[in-house]
């Protein structure tokens, strides 16, 4: 319908059933008496046009979300799904026969992939605009949430005091400038001047303080030595960022000012900013580290080859180090990370490829052996492609992994505090160096490879679906990794949660008898460790219970030793048990009820102190797990925001982003200011009946286990509103690969296709011991900012983590290597480049 006749589509709606009746003339009349002739005829024609018999037949297929099927009207076959054979019955009845009328309703209905895609495109547009008269829509402003990079803070070596007196700025032509100071330390000075003059990185300027010299005794025709760090712009101003020049010293000055800040920082209070950044940052890596799913590998150099030495793991990437352990528990993650694709990942770094690996397990006899191809090597032998996959993914054991590779520096594992060592006798402490010893372990180590499990339910059915001849099988052996052939050995490092427990743990193995509150059958196993009021335990068969419910415990052996306690029958509550339901944590119940267990083991503790043996540390070299988790953090490989709790709703908080320049980072920065990150994309959905994240949230919190979803977007960079730009669709919303392939096609054609795995975990509770120098720091001079900033930490409930997948996606659908490199590429690689780099150098 052409667009002068929108504003008459209600008129002409109710007139398309008399169109073949001898009175339309009459009734068009009726209908448009306030009409003008000219417009009464353009709808006339309209009409006219409609009921023209139509001789097209209608293929749905890969157009709507929908599943399509054979339809025939008077000999005409049409493919649609269940809405448009609706439509078409009643468009039939209100024409009476196959018109054109008919065909533009069918293909217009609610669930076309294209009346979406302009719906959401008019939505974004209203929302553009209303954006333009009131600033930013209220509803967008809490998705635009700051962005940090991990561990990326300004530690300074002074304190630096807010204090404002007039300054005058000398260059080297003796060219004089008035200024005004905004904060100072005994090694920088920060100015505001005005905009228009221009300075030079290095540019060596001589400063009078001219403010003081009426009540110090100043040195008024010597001018301090300083050089120009950077000059920026904010709200108008120009601020200048000096640091002193060495070179020139000003002994007298020095003492003058140590004394001065010294007496007067609490009156003019000492500068927090890059503390509370500080803060900020380590919060977001505390959250985000322990419940990554990419695993990290740490690997060493030596004469060019690259051997796999450690790894970092949590609760969450645990699940991939677990999967490559043998039936001996014997870690063979080497296998993984062979020689050969170590080099190709290397070599191709700087491109910033990923490689996939689909992997599949075969038991015989007892014994785990593991096959493995990666696209490239599967590339190579296009014969055995479709049995590799084909046969692989009707198995239980199916993965696909994803590795990518950065480069690292041992100097990474050094994070001292934001605040200068003087500032107590803790953070003196703190900013000490990693020891000699531990640096002589990590120094070899130049690369890091991020092994992420990609694997999806719906890309494991495509594959399956792969024909390929049985009696090739045989040939797949050359993808399987030799079992007398060991690989590399790997170090696994846990994150070092806070601890949980408020007492010390004990190593006690005991045998115990295990029994539901409701007194089911007992279930047989045997403590590992013991607290006054913990329990740690491993049973013999599956936990049938959850967290929260009570439990009754029995120490047989123990009972034997003791006449004065009854240790049977103990009540305990469940606060964690594994994947695999047999390894419980416990805590001794609240009240009466779980004092007789209190009452015991503090007694037992008490007696045997001395033989009992304390929870070991699994670091051979003291330190090593936090270096290797600080390298990690500053090369964060995935996109990650937390969500804040308030009363029961959750709102996005702050983001990480990585210093990789991809498509999703992209996504995530379209149209932002600097510094910040939209995820209103993930939010798209809020107002329908099952929402990504909050819906995943509530279904996290029920079934204990992070959440994993598959999503698919299309990106127009060209756009300039989110709404218009980013268009997310679910996996599972989908209603088969043919929708799928035609939403990808879509996105290719209008700009680029991005998959990625969206991955939702609670977080638990922050280790602030890691935070509590620095909140100690701000508490002496602004408490109040120092309780908002622990409201803030205590707050953050649920990490969201985004694994770019989108190669995979695009492989698993036929598309070759030139399609999926184009999409990589931006159009403007430089514009796109910058608005990272400026994200990242807030």
């Amino acid at each position: 319908m052409d667009k002068e006749l929108q504003q008459y589509a209600e008129i002409i709606e109710q007139l398309k059933p008399a169109i073949s009746s001898p009175q339309f003339s009459q009734v068009l009349l009726q209908l448009t008496q306030d009409v003008p002739p000219e417009k009464r005829f353009l709808i006339k024609m309209e009409l006219k046009r409609m009921a023209k018999p139509c001789m097209r037949s209608i293929d749905l297929r890969g157009q709507v979300d929908g599943e399509c099927q054979l339809f025939e009207y008077n000999s005409r076959k049409h493919y649609l799904d269940d809405i448009a054979i609706t439509e078409f019955k009643k468009q039939i009845k209100i024409f009476g026969h196959y018109c054109f009328g008919v065909y533009e309703a069918v293909m217009s209905t609610e669930n076309n992939f294209r009346v979406m895609r302009n719906i959401a495109e008019k939505k974004g547009a209203d929302e553009q605009r209303a954006a333009s008269d009131t600033g930013k829509t209220v509803s967008l402003d809490q998705y635009t949430i700051p962005a940090v990079n991990l561990l990326s803070y300004a530690h300074r070596s002074h304190e630096r005091m807010n204090f404002a007196i007039a300054v005058e700025v000398q260059d080297e032509n003796h060219d004089s400038y008035q200024a005004s100071s905004v904060d100072i330390s005994m090694e920088g000075l920060r100015l505001k001047i005005a905009k228009e003059f221009q300075f030079s990185r290095d540019q060596r300027l001589y400063v009078y303080f001219r403010g003081l010299e009426d009540e110090f005794a100043m040195d008024k025709r010597n001018g301090i030595a300083y050089s120009v760090i950077t000059s920026k712009f904010e709200k108008g101003h120009q601020y200048l960022i000096l640091k002193r020049e060495n070179q020139i010293p000003s002994p007298s000055f020095d003492k003058f000012l140590q004394k001065f800040i010294h007496g007067n920082k609490r009156r003019y209070k000492v500068n927090l900013a890059n503390t509370i950044d500080a803060i900020i940052n380590k919060t977001a890596e505390l959250y985000v580290s322990p419940c990554s799913a990419s695993l990290p590998v740490f690997l060493s150099e030596t004469k060019d080859t690259l051997v796999p030495c450690y790894a970092m793991i949590n609760s969450v990437n645990s699940e991939t180090l677990a999967y490559w352990q043998d039936e001996t528990a014997q870690i063979t993650l080497g296998y993984l990370l062979k020689p050969a694709r170590l080099q190709w990942l290397r070599a191709n770094m700087q491109r910033f490829p990923e490689m996939y690996v689909y992997s599949f397990t075969h038991i015989q006899n007892g014994a785990v052996y593991f096959y493995s191809a990666s696209a490239q090597e599967l590339n190579h032998k296009e014969v055995l492609k479709n049995v590799y996959l084909g046969f692989g993914s009707r198995k239980v054991s199916w993965r696909v992994f994803k590795l990518t590779m950065s480069a690292m520096s041992p100097d990474q594992a050094y994070t001292p505090l934001s605040i200068p060592s003087d500032a107590s006798s803790k953070a003196k402490k703190l900013n000490q160096p990693p020891s000699a010893r531990l640096m002589g372990k990590l120094k070899s180590l130049r690369y890091i490879v991020h092994i992420t499990d990609v694997t999806s339910e719906s890309g494991q059915r495509q594959y399956a679906r792969y024909k390929f001849n049985r009696n090739n099988l045989t040939h797949l052996r050359v993808f399987a990794h030799p079992r007398n052939k060991p690989p590399a050995n790997i170090k696994p490092y846990r994150y070092r949660f806070q601890e949980q427990r408020m007492e010390t743990r004990y190593l006690l193995r005991s045998p115990i008898t295990l029994t539901n509150y409701n007194d089911e059958l007992p279930v047989a196993g045997i403590s590992e460790d013991i607290s006054v009021s913990g329990l740690r335990l491993e049973i013999a068969g599956e936990f049938l219970g959850e967290t929260g419910s009570l439990v009754k415990i029995s120490f047989p052996k123990l009972q034997e030793m003791t006449d004065k306690y009854v240790v049977t029958g103990l009540i305990y509550e469940v606060i964690h048990y594994n994947d695999e339901r047999n390894i419980l944590h416990l805590r001794a119940a609240e009240g009466e009820a779980g004092k007789l267990a209190k009452n015991f083991f503090d007694h037992l503790i008490k007696q045997n102190k001395q033989s009992l043996k304390t929870y070991p540390e699994e670091e051979d070299v003291p330190g090593i797990g936090h270096a290797l988790r600080c390298i990690n953090a500053r090369n964060t490989p995935n996109f990650a925001f937390l969500l804040a709790k308030s009363g029961v709703k959750y709102h996005p908080e702050m983001a990480v982003i990585g210093d990789r320049d991809t498509l999703l980072n992209r996504v995530a920065s379209h149209y932002t200011d600097n510094g910040f990150v939209n995820v209103e994309f993930l939010f798209r959905d809020r107002n329908l009946e099952t929402p990504l994240i909050q819906q995943g949230i509530k279904t996290m919190r029920v079934e204990n286990m992070p959440i994993r979803q598959e999503l698919y977007i299309a990106y127009d960079s060209s756009k300039q509103g989110s709404r218009l730009a980013v268009l997310p669709h679910l996996d599972n919303r989908f209603n088969n690969d043919e929708s799928r392939k035609s939403f990808i096609n879509d996105a290719l054609s209008r700009g680029h296709f991005i998959a990625v795995q969206v991955l939702l975990t609670t977080t638990g509770k922050p280790d602030m011991d890691m935070l509590q120098a620095e909140l100690n720091y701000v508490s002496t001079y602004a408490l109040h900012k120092a309780r908002e900033l622990e409201e803030k930490i205590w707050s953050i409930a649920t990490s969201v983590h985004l694994i770019d997948m989108t190669s995979e996606v695009l492989m698993r659908f036929g598309y070759d290597g030139s399609v999926i490199e184009k999409n990589r590429q931006p159009q403007s690689v430089s514009q796109a480049a910058s608005q990272v780099q400026q994200l990242l150098d807030k």
